[in-house]
This record gives structure tokens, C-alpha cells and sequence, in this order.
């Protein structure tokens, strides 16, 4: 595409819009950034933009500015957004980031090896570009991980391979991309206020699979993920490799006896596996876990590469704060922060890790139900610590299908009410328990992110033991 003069709209500041702005400008197209907000960091990621040439207005992200040729989007903005029924009504293509960085592919440029689902994408991600750089690979992990794809491609260093992350806002916009093998992990209600529908939301991860050249990596225990790689349209000879926790079938990688195996990449698959790694060489080996590993191997596996990188590149990984962390063991009693557990889907996975346990929940439930994770948990509760905004809902549950487990209400959504909460659970907890945060809720109601729950909920452990 010629950009020179190219009318493009960037719609959103922020962590993709800033980078999409400056690349289209420096590309020679006439930029216009349009954010909802007009606030003092608004104000200062404006200026900087403004000094480059780039025009911004704050305050209005409805109206479409003049002689739009094309809208380049933040992938938070749904597709409901007064701009782009105007762009729609105008005959405007609009694209995300995603879909910009595909388009500005160099010649050459390194295959990406993609990555979505409702929960474990920065996890697998992570262990995928770790695997890859074992086997002595030029990578980076990019997308929703943090790391601008637009950087990525546009910049100077090379790459042999991407490992990327995509969450469903990015896909939505993304109509062109075609990955080298991609993998949906599951699927779980999430963000439908943004969707519309599940329906909708499962679409648009679906997405990840079109064109794939390789492989349709799947879920084996989630049939949502296997009905995704039946529906798309990929190119001629890419398979689909499901994943388990179970022994293999061919065309899959499993569990036997405690060894990651591969029957998916080898030569008879019908009646060889190639040992990958040890369970134990998963970081931490807890189930949710051990999945995502074999997720990571098998795009790894779907690119080439041998086993001993495999196993090399899990022994290597280190899990991001707040996943399933193990913080200390005091009087006998493991503490662990695993904020990141968001949704009702992560919690559970999370509660599988451990038994027994005592847990602190709540925060703000984005239209959840929990009964389905209450009962799923109920045998492994010593006892339960509420906090947050919607943790009427949570207690409610457990009033209807664990009514003789122990629960603390804390009536109270100030950032001390860790520190409180933490002590509760202490008290409930005997030797050999583990208190585990997996709130099951967005934290925007006491804390600003689940980093800072997170840090908040480590402080209140290791005062315990002070």
C-alpha cells in the first residue's frame, strides 16, 4: 500500500495507538488520532504525538474526521463505537494493530506462531518464546504480551519466528492475518458485554485458525476448540493437533506415566511417541499448567523443533508475578498469589492446583455466577475469605452447595482489607493447607490492577511472619 497522503485514523491513545500513529506518520500518512478522554495523561501522550505532526482530539472518539480513508483501531474499542458505524456508513475499512503490523510485513518477514483463549495466553506464550530460544532461534514474545507487534516488524532486528499473543479484540480486527500454526487454549464466557455473545466472542478466537499453514493446535478436554479448527478455512495440508493431559491419540500430545510425549510430530505416529520433558520440568507443574506447556510444544513441534529444545526451554521458563505464585510457606501453610484468576475459568483451574484449601475471592464479578465453580471446589474448601464489591455473589453460592464450609465475609473494599483478609485466612488454615488467592473477579474495585492485589496480598503473607 502507498501510505504517502493516506488519510488514517487512530482511533485510542495508549499502548497501540501511540506506536500505530507513529509508524503510520512516519510512513507518510496524514494521521488523526481521536480518543474518548481528556484527561492530564491524555493531555501528555497528545503532546508528544502533536510535536511529531500527528493530530489529536481529545474528548471525541465519535465523530469521524474528514476524508477518512482508513481507521486504524485500539483493540479495546468495540465494535459498537459510534465512529465506526460512521465509518461504516462512509465505506471506511477499519483495521486493529494486529491487522496494521500483518500488512507491514518486510519480505521475508518471520512466521508467527500464534497464540489465544480465555486464560494461560501470557503463560504459554512465554514458555513458546523460551522453547524457541532454546533451540537457538531469533524471537521475541509480542501482541497482548506488552510487546507492540508493530515494533516488532517494523523495526530493525530480525526474528526467525514470533511467538504471539492475540486476545478476541485483537482477532476481531484482524481479517487478513494467516499464521504459520496457532492454538486456541479454551473457551470460557468472557467479555461479552464487548462481544455481544458467546457466540460471538468464540468467532472472533476462531479467527487465530484462518489460513494456518501447519497446524490447528486444540484443546482435546474443550470440544469448543476443536469445533473452531472444524469451522475454518486453512490452507491445503495443515492439521489439527489436539492437546491433553491424558495419553495421547495420534495427531496429539499427552501425558503418559509423568513425560510430556509428542505422537503428533513423529514419523508413525499410530505407534511411536517422542518423549518431550518431565512433568516436572513444568514451572509450577500444576494441571492448567502442564496444558499450557504442551500447547507451547506442540506450535514448537508444528515449527521444527527437536525435543531436547523442548524440555530445555520449559526448565528455563519462570512463570510472570501473580500466576499461580508460590509466595511462602509459613507455620506449615502454603501461601499462594495467583491475582491473575480474573473469571470464574481461571479460579477453577487454579482451585484444581491445590487441596485443601482456604480461599480469598471476590472483587468485581463482570456479570459472572460462580455456582458451577463452588461446586466444582467445594470437596477442597477448609474454609473461604470474601472481599470486594460483588462478593455477595460468591457467598451466595456457597450458601446453596458448601453451606457447612466456613466463610468470612469482609465487609469492606479498601486496600487494607488484604492485610485483614490474609489474617482471616490464616486462622482458618491448618498445617498442609494452602491459602490461595484466586479472586475470580476483577480487582478495579480496591486496587488498580491485579499486579497491585497481588503485591498487596504478598505484603499482608510476609507480615504474618514478622
Amino acid at each position: 500500500m502507498n501510505w504517502q497522503g493516506k488519510r488514517v485514523t487512530v482511533a485510542g491513545l495508549g499502548v497501540s495507538g501511540i506506536p500505530a500513529a507513529r509508524v503510520l506518520h512516519g510512513l507518510g500518512a496524514v494521521v488523526t488520532v481521536v480518543n474518548d478522554t481528556d484527561d492530564e495523561r491524555a493531555r501528555a501522550q497528545a503532546a508528544e504525538l502533536e510535536k511529531l505532526g500527528v493530530t489529536v482530539r481529545l474528548g471525541d472518539g465519535a465523530t469521524l474526521p474528514d476524508s477518512t480513508e482508513l481507521i486504524v483501531t485500539a483493540p479495546g474499542w468495540g465494535p459498537g463505537k459510534p465512529l465506526f458505524a460512521a465509518a461504516a456508513a462512509a465505506g471506511v475499512e477499519i483495521w486493529g494493530d494486529v491487522e496494521l503490523a500483518w500488512r507491514l510485513r518486510k519480505p521475508g518477514a518471520a512466521p508467527w506462531l500464534a497464540v489465544t483463549g480465555t486464560n494461560g495466553k501470557t503463560t504459554t506464550v512465554r514458555m513458546l518464546a523460551s522453547i524457541l530460544t532454546a533451540a537457538g532461534l531469533r524471537t521475541a514474545a509480542v501482541g497482548n504480551i506488552g510487546v507492540s507487534l508493530l515494533d516488532a516488524v517494523t523495526g530493525d532486528e530480525t526474528y526467525d519466528v514470533l511467538a504471539v499473543e492475540l486476545s478476541s479484540y485483537q482477532l476481531h480486527w484482524a481479517p487478513s492475518l494467516r499464521a504459520h500454526s496457532a492454538a486456541v487454549l479454551n473457551l470460557a464466557p468472557d467479555h461479552l458485554d464487548w462481544h455481544g455473545s458467546m457466540a460471538a466472542y468464540a468467532a472472533d478466537k476462531g479467527r487465530i485458525y484462518e489460513g494456518n499453514t501447519v497446524a490447528c493446535v486444540y484443546n482435546a478436554a474443550d470440544p469448543a476448540t476443536e469445533d473452531l479448527v472444524r469451522a475454518a478455512d486453512v490452507e491445503e495440508g495443515c492439521r489439527a493437533i489436539g492437546f491433553t493431559l491424558s495419553t495421547p491419540g495420534p495427531s496429539q500430545l499427552g501425558v503418559v506415566e509423568g513425560i510430556l510425549v509428542d505422537r503428533a510430530f513423529v514419523e508413525n505416529r499410530r505407534e511411536q511417541a517422542q518423549e518431550l520433558a518431565q512433568v516436572s520440568d513444568v514451572n509450577p507443574p500444576v494441571p492448567h499448567n502442564i496444558a499450557n506447556a504442551l500447547a507451547a510444544a506442540a506450535l514448537a513441534r508444528a515449527y521444527g523443533v527437536e525435543p531436547a529444545a523442548v524440555r530445555d526451554g520449559l526448565r528455563a521458563f519462570r512463570p510472570d508475578p501473580h500466576r499461580i505464585e508460590r509466595v511462602a510457606e509459613i507455620g506449615g501453610v502454603t501461601y499462594v498469589d495467583d491475582s491473575k484468576a480474573t473469571n470464574t475459568h481461571a479460579a477453577e483451574a487454579s482451585l484444581a492446583s491445590y487441596d485443601p484449601i482456604v480461599w480469598i475471592a471476590g472483587g468485581l464479578a463482570k456479570g459472572a455466577t460462580f455456582d458451577t465453580l463452588v461446586t466444582a471446589a467445594v470437596r477442597r474448601l477448609r474454609g473461604v475469605v470474601l472481599i470486594g464489591a460483588d462478593r455477595a455473589l460468591i457467598r451466595e453460592a456457597l450458601a446453596r452447595h458448601a453451606p457447612d464450609v466456613p466463610v468470612v465475609d469482609l465487609d469492606r473494599t479498601d486496600t487494607g482489607a488484604m492485610s485483614a483478609a490474609v489474617r482471616e485466612a490464616a486462622r482458618l488454615a491448618r498445617p498442609g493447607d494452602t491459602v490461595l488467592l484466586a479472586p475470580a473477579c476483577a480487582s478495579m474495585d480496591m486496587f488498580v490492577n491485579y499486579n497491585k492485589r497481588g503485591e498487596a496480598f504478598a505484603d499482608a503473607v510476609h507480615a504474618l511472619d514478622e
